[in-house]
């Protein structure tokens, strides 16, 4: 069990992760309209594939760690 502080910090970071996914998604939905008017929206959908990805990543290293016992 090294390093235990980190991992727990980065279990806390990956729900972070997740609940700004949420939040962003929320958020973009919710003004959709007015961030085509001024081609925004892709750059926002973009944040949130990168942000998903990060988060899917982080999901996965936990899993790892717990299926190989080390945390």
């Amino acid at each position: 069990m090294k390093n235990t502080k980190l991992r727990i910090v980065w279990i806390i970071a990956n729900v972070f992760c997740y609940l700004m996914l949420f939040g962003l998604s929320m958020w973009v939905v919710a003004i959709s309209e007015g961030l085509q008017e001024i081609n925004r929206l892709s750059i926002y959908v973009l944040l949130m594939i990168l942000l998903f990805l990060v988060s899917v990543f982080g999901s996965y290293r936990i899993w790892a760690w717990i299926k190989e016992g080390e945390m």
